[in-house]
């Protein structure tokens, strides 16, 4: 009883959370909204997905039971929009994306002729034979082919965004980024605990697989707890690339090696223009730079541009802002009369917006931290 109660509490508090986490998603001001809406959409798959557990608690029906549980084939499809919707400024919810929602519709199928359109006495029967069902063991492998294929899905796009950003951008977004791969880790994580739980499921240890349900609600409130925090203190950390970006290794496929050689003279002299750009006008210091903003101002196409820096000058657009911010920082903190100016003051003086972003970027240009190199002037 003690046990069920537990779980029955954890099961409400999750579901309580959620829900209030998708109304606030779903309510509050952004310029994210289909982000907010696709997220919250998750967080309702997910409360009802462990509104299950309350069966035991408030009657509820076994058609629904098995439909219910049937939610989780939308839950990581939606998540997967929800990162491709972070990633891509240009995202938009479009009606081949109904595509993902076939395993829901095919499970609920399978259901039909046993389950769905026979008697009570039937249904019970189906259930009392539940882990040699076919059906059930359909419904278990598909689950998990489905978790598998969907994470590595959500790793690969956030692998190539990461890339596109670092070649393109010099920003926040790439902490986004890294933030939605630790959050995609951690959903990874919980899981791969599911599948151990479902595992016991069909052994002689069905208890176990009990008590690793309520470890797993407590690390999915973990997981929404940490979301809401993330969220609420990082209002502005989402900001996401264009998707018609294209890698610099897809350019150079597509470009003829002769024609790199009969531009080789044409990409020393936009070297020069970019060095003395940089030099003189000081674009790194907008902490939104891109490099559509510098291809604008130089007059040199996007295309030929990134080619330039990040495969002529072998550096991500990113690394490449960042290294004449870190100059500009230490000449800073070599001028004796700013002494007094603090290391967050200069940050937000040559460009950076957040001071983990800059001691990263500092450590990796110079070896030590932006305190370490003051103190050894």
């Amino acid at each position: 009883m003690d046990k069920i109660n537990l779980l029955v509490t954890i099961t409400v508090i999750t579901m309580f959370i959620s829900l209030f986490l998708a109304l606030f998603l779903t309510t509050v001001k952004t310029a994210h909204k289909v982000s907010n809406r696709l997220f919250a959409f998750f967080l309702v798959l997910t409360a009802i997905d462990i509104s299950i557990n309350l069966g035991d608690v408030f009657e509820i029906p076994l058609n629904t039971r098995i439909f219910i549980s049937s939610f989780v084939f939308l839950q990581l499809p939606t998540f997967y929009l929800y990162v491709l919707s972070v990633c891509y400024s240009d995202f938009k919810l479009k009606p081949k994306y109904l595509i993902h929602s076939i395993p829901f519709f095919v499970v609920n199928l399978v259901f039909v002729p046993r389950f769905y359109a026979v008697n009570l006495a039937s249904k019970i029967s189906f259930l009392e034979k539940s882990t040699s069902m076919p059906e059930i063991q359909f419904n278990h492998i598909l689950v998990h082919i489905q978790i598998v294929l969907y994470l590595i899905a959500a790793f690969m796009l956030l692998r190539k965004a990461k890339k596109i950003y670092l070649e393109n951008y010099a920003g926040a977004s790439v902490e986004s980024l890294h933030w939605l791969f630790q959050f995609t880790l951690a959903l990874s994580i919980f899981y791969f605990i599911a599948l151990i739980k479902n595992i016991f499921k069909f052994t002689d240890y069905r208890n176990i697989s009990e008590w690793v349900k309520m470890g797993l609600f407590l690390f999915e409130l973990v997981i929404i707890f940490w979301y809401l925090y993330k969220a609420l203190n990082n209002p502005g950390l989402f900001r996401s690339i264009d998707s018609k970006l294209k890698l610099v290794e897809y350019i150079i496929s597509e470009e003829k090696n002769d024609s790199l050689a009969e531009n080789e003279k044409a990409y020393n002299e936009d070297i020069l223009k970019l060095q003395q750009y940089m030099i003189e006008e000081k674009p790194f210091l907008n902490p939104s730079l891109t490099i559509q903003d510098i291809a604008a101002a130089i007059q040199i196409p996007v295309r030929d541009l990134s080619l330039l820096i990040n495969h002529k000058l072998d550096q991500h657009f990113y690394d490449f802002v960042n290294s004449h911010r870190i100059e500009n920082a230490k000449a800073i903190l070599k001028d004796v009369t700013k002494s007094k100016v603090t290391v967050l003051e200069i940050l937000y003086e040559v460009g950076f917006n957040s001071k983990s972003s800059f001691n990263t970027a500092f450590k990796k240009h110079t070896g030590i931290t932006p305190t370490g190199y003051r103190k050894s002037l």
